[in-house]
C-alpha cells in the first residue's frame, strides 16, 4: 500500500524482568552442558517467584552436579543485580529437577535421513529483516531494546543510581508509506528504590530515550507522550512482584510483532531444537538477502518434522510481489545453504556455549563477536543474492 499511515508499537523487557531471569538461567544451563560437550542435549525450563527458583527439564550429556548448577544460578541472579529482601542471589531457595532425556525423543532426533540427524521436533520458524535500522531490524523493537540495555549497563556501573533491575519499555512509531517517520510515544516502567519519587525516576530515565533514538525521530515528540512509571511507583518488582517463566517473551526475543512467530521459545534449548536453530538460520538468510540490496524487506518461513532432516517447506516474501526474484532466491538457498539441523549448526557454529548472552535484549539485531556469539547476524553471504 502507498501513502498509508499507521502507528506500530513494540515492547522490550530488561534482564531483570521475571521472565527474563528465567530465560537467563535456562540458557546458562544450556551453555554449561555445551561447554563440556558440544553435542549435549538440553531442554530446561525455569520458574521464579518470591525468593525461589525451580528448574526442570531434560538433558543428555556430561554429568553436572546439582550443587554446581545451583551455584551458577546464584551467579546469574547476582550479575542481573538482585539482592533484595524478596529476591536475592544469596538467600533464594533454588531447586533443580533436571533429568535424562526421553529415549523416545532421542530416537526421533537421532534418526537418519539422507545421512543426517532429524529435526528435534516439528514446527514452523520465521526469519525477518528490513532496512529500518542499520542492524536490519524493525525500528520500534530495536529502540525499545536499546533504551533498556543502556539503562542496565549504567545501573551495573553505578552511574544510574536508585534504578533496580526490573524494567519494561515500549516505543510507538508513525509509519508513512511503510517507513518509520517519527516516534509518537514512549513508555518506560522501571523498578526503583523507595527513596525515589516518580519525578526523580523520570529525570533519571528520560535521557536514555535521547541516547537510544536518533534525534530526527524524536524532535517532535510531545513530552506528554513520554510515560515514565505511569502507575506512580514501582518498588516491588522482579520475581518478588510477579512470577517468571522461561519462554514467555517470544515476541520481545524476535521482531516485536513486526513479523510472524512460529510459537516456539528459544531459551533453554540446545541447537538441535529447530525452534531455536532454524529461527536463527531464517534470520541469517533474511538478513543476507536484504543486505544484498535485492529487497528492503524479507520474511522467511521454514517448516520441519521430527526425525526428518530437510525442511518440508521454505516460504519467502519480499517487499514487492516478484515471483521471479523469489524463485531465484530459492534456487540460491537450495544450492548454497544446508538447512538440515546439522547443516545449520555447522554453518552458524551453534554447538558452542553462546546462548546466555542472547537471553535479554533480543536474539536478533546484535553484533557477532570473536567469541562466536550471534553468528546468524553476519552478512557474509549477501553477495550470493545479488541478482
Amino acid at each position: 500500500m502507498k501513502n498509508n499511515k499507521y502507528l506500530f508499537t513494540s515492547e522490550s523487557v530488561s534482564e531483570g524482568h521475571p521472565d527474563k531471569v528465567c530465560d537467563r538461567i535456562s540458557d546458562m544451563v544450556v551453555d554449561s552442558y555445551l561447554s563440556l560437550d558440544p553435542f549435549s542435549r538440553v531442554a530446561c525450563e525455569t520458574l521464579t517467584t518470591t525468593n525461589k527458583v525451580v528448574l526442570a527439564g531434560e538433558t543428555r550429556g556430561p554429568k553436572i552436579e546439582k550443587e554446581e548448577i545451583i551455584n551458577k544460578v546464584r551467579e546469574c541472579i547476582k550479575d542481573i543485580g538482585y539482592d533484595q529482601k524478596g529476591f536475592s542471589w544469596k538467600s533464594a531457595n533454588i531447586e533443580t529437577f533436571l533429568h535424562e532425556q526421553s529415549s523416545d525423543i532421542a530416537m526421533g532426533v537421532d534418526s537418519k535421513d539422507n545421512k543426517d540427524e532429524g529435526a528435534g521436533d516439528q514446527g514452523i520458524m520465521f526469519g525477518y529483516a528490513c532496512t529500518e535500522t542499520q542492524e536490519l531490524m524493525p525500528a520500534p523493537i530495536h529502540f525499545s531494546h536499546k533504551i533498556l540495555r543502556l539503562m542496565a549497563e549504567d545501573r551495573k556501573k553505578g552511574i544510574l543510581k536508585g534504578i533496580e533491575p526490573d524494567s519494561k519499555s515500549q516505543v510507538t512509531m508513525l509509519y508513512q508509506d511503510n517507513k518509520p517517520v517519527k516516534v509518537t510515544s514512549v513508555v518506560i516502567s522501571t523498578q526503583h528504590s523507595k527513596d525515589l519519587n516518580q519525578e526523580k525516576v523520570k529525570d533519571l530515565v528520560v535521557p536514555y530515550i535521547k541516547k537510544s533514538i536518533p534525534e530526527n525521530y524524536i524532535k517532535d515528540l510531545d513530552t506528554k507522550e513520554i510515560y515514565i512509571n505511569p502507575t506512580g511507583q514501582f518498588i516491588i518488582g522482579g520475581p518478588d512482584g510477579d512470577t517468571g517463566l522461561t519462554g514467555r517473551k517470544i515476541i520481545v526475543d524476535t521482531y516485536g510483532g513486526a513479523a510472524p512467530h512460529g510459537g516456539g521459545a528459544f531459551s533453554g534449548k540446545d541447537p538441535t531444537k529447530v525452534d531455536r536453530s532454524a529461527a536463527y538460520a531464517a534470520r541469517y538468510l533474511a538478513k543476507n538477502i536484504v543486505s544484498s540490496g535485492v529487497s528492503k524487506k524479507c520474511l522467511i518461513q521454514l517448516a520441519y518434522a521430527i526425525g526428518v532432516s530437510k525442511p518440508l517447506s521454505i516460504f519467502i516474501k519480499l517487499d514487492e510481489d516478484n515471483e521471479d526474484k523469489v524463485v531465484n532466491i530459492k534456487k540460491i538457498i537450495d544450492q548454497n545453504f544446508d538447512l538440515s539441523p546439522r547443516g545449520i549448526r555447522e554453518m552458524l557454529k551453534l554447538n558452542n556455549p553462546i546462548y546466555e548472552i542472547t537471553s535479554a535484549y533480543g536474539h536478533f539485531g546484535r553484533k557477532s563477536s570473536n567469541k562466536g556469539e550471534f553468528t546468524w547476524e553476519k552478512t557474509d553471504k549477501a553477495h550470493l543474492f545479488k541478482l
